[in-house]
């Protein structure tokens, strides 16, 4: 790569060259992407930095083929400029880069508020004066209040436990400054990009940071919540020459949000805000449109096709009484019958418009957030509980979710004899996921006493003494954690396990049993100092003297461990029992090829080797400050025994994933990790087979990216584990998963995962995970266990078939009174129903059944079913089929009562079905009326038998919805209990309206005697005998 004539690739390794000249020859260079200011800046006659020391967007991939030595003078330049007043002058141009807040957003059901103004619309066509023309609109207004406030109540609630499980990271840095002589700590927000940033252990990285110095032998970094990556980086601070290097292998950078774990470093922050890595992926996060969900995009539809089909029968309604217009009844005029009929066309809207479906569709939601929240998933989006009913692949993070995240050792082995050139090995296996102090160590499947192993008292001894870490008990969350880096930890746990001296740790509490066994290994040597890691020689060393109380006739002893590669070619003998036997080629080529298995096969174990020097040279021969020397103290070694250790998967996992197959859910890991650890999970968790071929299969994110759009895109469909992704591999994922219309629920507890969470229909993170993926999700899992998401997609499941019941009683409910609106309109007689009845009904009397169907158990197979595809109506033809049916009775019975109290009921007028259906021609000049009272028929009695005989039809409608095709036999009332008790106090709200004064004014209604009330009963009973010959139909017939 070259740019007007200077080879760039040359500079990447300028720190071994004459860094002032390259510069002078061009000022501004390339490095793969735009020149940085801050770099042009730097010449022998470059001007005093001002803004322009602040670097460019593209955060540390500038600055990764720069030498150390060119670094640190760019650190000497901005040091010697970079005051406090400057600080501050700069620091104007950026906005303080702190976490993005969440908001919470009510959305107002425009079906309601459409009604809303109809109503109004017709209070004042109408002209009405007295307290009923206020009440259609209020309870409107009522409605839209309570389905607001509760689910701004329900998704508060999901905020607070949110908020409740945050643990935001310190917001403290150390910087230098010229007008100071010592570092000073300041707000991590006030750092600017050109600041000098000291790091050390236990920090948190306060910005993205080009490393110049490092003043310690090693430099660890945790940096799992933005990689995945389980185990500490090593940091160094040679260049990167690869421009298409991922954040994993950008050694020579610190990253925001990640942790020192080990060692002390000075640098440059080159980027902070939204310009570090994880400020980027917060812009990804807001770029990132959020899809409507399954349920959001069905009641979309039929929203826009309910419209529709109501907007043509209320034109119809009118249009077909135009010659009624200037009927008697509305004085001659023209207008008046017009905006009669116009009436009449606003309450067939009212009647056929599911007004109640909105908030009992959020209630129901509600109650599922409940439901799930016992089983410890939190939900923070309301129709997120339906989405997880209808999800066909979950895309999983390996670290902290089907993983522990918990290093732990799994397999050790010693050397059992050495004859010749045979060599026998002891192979131990040791139990535990996590880092709970508690484990068996087994032989062949047996378990053993370590304390009689002589080879395993002596690992035990090096795994407690080389090592700066340990175990402690957090009281708080009631959980072992661990305190320096993961690999010791996991060695602490192991020595935990081991107990070789078998010590009473019985009655001790969880804070003492946490480091018990070290503790007394630790007094039995005392520890000199340690040689650091290097990378050179990949080991660390301790040098230990026998404690003053310590009767053992032991000298001074150096204890190693390390990689085996590097470890194994300084040891010249190996231990066997309390002997020394001479490492020779055979015994040699028997260790590696174990240790290699080990590293390569099911497991993939990380492998360290453990060893000693028995007569180390003495400390006064030692210098200690030059680290090139500790390789040659390292020598003349005695191999002890290896240890193999790995992020092992949750307990659970297994069986979860066996579960989801069952369901036809695809289980997909996406990792930060390298290949064949992810493979090795994949195998021992069920989503791979043990012997199965994953050639095509499994992709690490170069792997991925050298693939052209469409085999991209085949890969996708396939392909279960992806490994070494950086974010956009994870958004990149999602959206090729939702080009073939999967439903994705995206798993995942690190900043990496946040984009992808968010693009995801529904994202899931864990509770232990960090805030930005909390606040991108629409689940959190507070005990982080994968199985309980297998628990909220059986609820999801649940709830939709409990949605499609309540939907099926609202609709078909609703037909019911648009048939008996248009029945009264077409064969002209009188109403039946006015809208404030109608809006009574769809608003409170139907609401509570319909909330109490969502309790309904769910079906013994829910689990043994594929997932639901997401272009599936809400309502199928022979649903509809069903709705009309049963709407049709519920219309004609509905007329019917009121036609029956004018034509037969002993206390009505008993007048012909003429007069009935000529009523608009009732006039004292009308021969055909003679002897009847035209206001008649407006009597509320008719109506009253109408409003009655439909909401007991609703009642035993609501029965009907127990079960979509299950027989009352087989689903009796009793299965839900909360139905039967929705059903008792509908039934009282409507005696409430009818005996209770005034309510009966409000509503036009007035009192029923039993004879009327026994002519409602036989009205009303039916439906439930055309719904289970329908039923009987469906499973006979279309099951089959």
């Amino acid at each position: 790569m070259k740019h007007a004539g200077l080879n760039v690739n040359k500079l990447h390794y300028a720190h071994n060259h004459d860094i002032q000249t390259a510069v002078k020859q061009r000022r501004g260079y390339s490095l793969g992407m735009k020149t940085c200011p801050i770099i042009r800046n730097i010449s022998l006659k470059t001007r005093p930095l001002d803004r322009s020391i602040y670097p460019c967007n593209a955060t540390g991939h500038n600055y990764l083929g720069l030498g150390a030595i060119f670094m640190q003078s760019i650190h000497r330049r901005i040091q010697k400029q970079q005051s406090w007043t400057e600080h501050h002058r700069k620091q104007k141009s950026y906005v303080p880069h702190g976490l993005l807040c969440l908001t919470l957003a009510v959305h107002f059901d425009l079906v309601l508020l459409d009604v809303c103004f109809t109503q109004v619309l017709a209070w004042f066509e109408e002209g009405e004066e007295t307290v009923t023309a206020f009440v259609e609109p209020f309870v409107i207004l009522l409605i839209l209040i309570a389905n607001a406030v509760v689910g701004v109540w329900q998704e508060r609630n999901a905020e607070s436990a949110i908020e409740a499980l945050k643990e935001y990271e310190p917001e403290m840095g150390k910087v230098y400054r010229a007008d100071r002589k010592s570092v000073q700590r300041i707000k991590a927000r006030e750092i600017v990009p050109g600041d000098i940033v000291e790091v050390s252990v236990g920090d948190k990285v306060p910005s993205d940071i080009r490393i110049t110095s490092i003043r310690s032998t090693t430099l660890r970094v945790d940096q799992s919540i933005l990689t995945g990556e389980s185990v500490s980086v090593i940091k160094h601070t040679d260049p990167v020459p690869d421009p298409r290097a991922v954040n994993q292998d950008k050694k020579n950078m610190l990253f925001s949000g990640t942790n020192i774990a080990a060692g002390k470093a000075i640098g440059v922050a080159v980027a902070t805000g939204v310009s570090t890595e994880i400020g980027k992926i917060r812009d990804q996060m807001a770029a990132t449109e959020q899809e409507k969900t399954p349920l959001q995009q069905k009641l979309d539809e039929f929203g826009e096709q309910l419209s529709k089909v109501i907007s043509l029968i209320c034109v119809a309604v009118w249009m077909i009484n135009i010659g009624h217009f200037n009927d008697p009844v509305h004085g001659g005029s023209w207008i008046r019958g017009a905006v009669y009929y116009f009436k009449i066309a606003v309450a067939l809207a009212v009647a056929a418009i599911p007004e109640g479906l909105p908030a009992v569709i959020t209630t129901c939601l509600a109650l599922g957030t409940r439901r799930m929240a016992k089983k410890n998933a939190i939900v923070r989006s309301l129709p997120s509980v339906e989405t997880l009913g209808c999800t066909s692949v979950i895309c999983s993070d390996k670290t902290g979710t089907l993983t522990t995240n918990q290093m732990c050792v799994t397999k050790m082995f010693v050397i059992d004899k050495v004859e010749g050139d045979h060599v026998a090995l002891e192979e131990f296996n040791i139990s535990g996921s996590k880092y709970t102090p508690e484990g068996e160590v087994t032989k062949a499947g047996a378990r053993v006493n370590c304390s009689i192993y002589d080879g395993l008292v002596e690992l035990a001894t090096i795994c407690a003494l080389c090592n700066d870490s340990s175990l402690d008990f957090n009281e708080a969350k009631g959980i072992y954690e661990k305190v320096g880096e993961a690999t010791e930890t996991a060695l602490c746990c192991l020595v935990e396990k081991m107990n070789v001296f078998s010590t009473d740790v019985r009655n001790l509490s969880k804070v003492e049993r946490a480091n018990a066994c070290c503790t007394v290994i630790k007094q039995l040597m005392k520890k000199e100092f340690t040689l650091e890691f290097s990378r050179d020689r990949k080991s660390m060393s301790v040098y230990c003297s026998p404690a003053k109380s310590s009767k053992a006739p032991v000298g001074n002893k150096m204890f190693v461990k390390g990689a085996p590669e590097g470890v194994i070619e300084r040891c010249a003998y190996v231990r066997v029992g309390t002997t020394r036997v001479p490492l020779t080629g055979p015994v040699k080529d028997k260790i590696m090829a174990v240790i290699k298995e080990w590293g390569t096969g099911r497991d993939t174990l990380r492998c360290l080797a453990l060893a000693t020097r028995d007569t180390p040279l003495k400390k006064e021969e030692m210098n200690l400050e030059d680290s090139t020397k500790f390789a040659d103290y390292e020598m003349d070694l005695t191999f002890v025994g290896c240890v193999g250790m790995l992020d092992p998967p949750r307990k659970e996992v297994t069986g979860s994933i066996e579960l989801c197959r069952e369901a036809g859910i695809r289980v997909i890991m996406i990792t930060g990790d390298n290949k064949g650890t992810a493979v090795a999970i994949c195998r021992r968790i069920g989503i791979f087979g043990e012997d199965e071929d994953v050639l095509g299969r499994a992709f690490t994110g170069r792997e991925f990216d050298d693939l052209s759009v469409m085999d991209q895109r085949e890969a996708v469909r396939i392909a279960c584990c992806y490994a070494r992704v950086e974010p956009s591999h994870k958004s990149k994922i999602v959206e090729y998963l939702q080009s073939y219309d999967e439903i994705t629920a995206m798993t995942g507890d690190g900043v990496n995962d946040a984009p992808a969470l968010k693009k995801a229909e529904i994202g899931i993170a864990m509770g232990s995970g960090t805030a930005v993926a909390k606040s991108a999700s629409e689940m959190v899992l507070a005990d982080d266990n994968f199985s309980s998401i297998v628990a909220a997609v059986e609820e999801g499941r649940a709830i939709y078939n409990n949605m499609k019941q309540f939907i099926r009683y609202l609709i078909s409910s609703n037909v019911g009174e648009v048939v008996c609106i248009f029945l009264t309109a077409a064969l002209g007689l009188p109403e039946a129903l006015i809208p404030v009845q109608l809006l009574w009904v769809n608003l409170v009397t139907d609401g509570l059944p319909a909330t109490a169907l969502g309790f309904n158990p769910p079906d013994l197979d829910i689990m043994g079913r594929p997932p639901r595809s997401p272009k599936e109506p809400l309502i199928s033809g022979w649903l509809f089929f069903r709705y009309m049916a049963i709407g049709g009775y519920v219309g004609a019975a509905t007329v019917g009562a009121a036609a029956w109290w004018f034509l037969y009921c002993d206390e009505g007028p008993m007048i012909t079905y003429y007069q009935l259906s000529h009523f608009m021609q009732c006039s004292p000049e009308n021969e055909d009326f003679n002897g009847i009272d035209c206001e008649v028929f407006e009597s509320p009695e008719p109506m009253t038998m109408a409003l009655s005989v439909l909401v007991t039809i609703e009642m035993c409608n609501a029965l009907n919805s127990l079960s979509e095709n299950q027989s009352l036999v087989r689903m009796p009332p009793w299965s839900n209990g909360w139905l039967i008790a929705a059903m008792t106090l509908s039934m009282s709200l409507h005696f409430l309206i009818i005996y209770v004064d005034p309510l009966p004014m409000v509503f036009k209604l007035t009192h029923l005697n039993v004879e009327q009330w026994m002519v409602v009963l036989k009205l009303s009973f039916p439906v439930i005998l055309i719904d289970e010959v329908l039923k009987f139909v469906a499973r006979n017939y279309l099951e089959a």
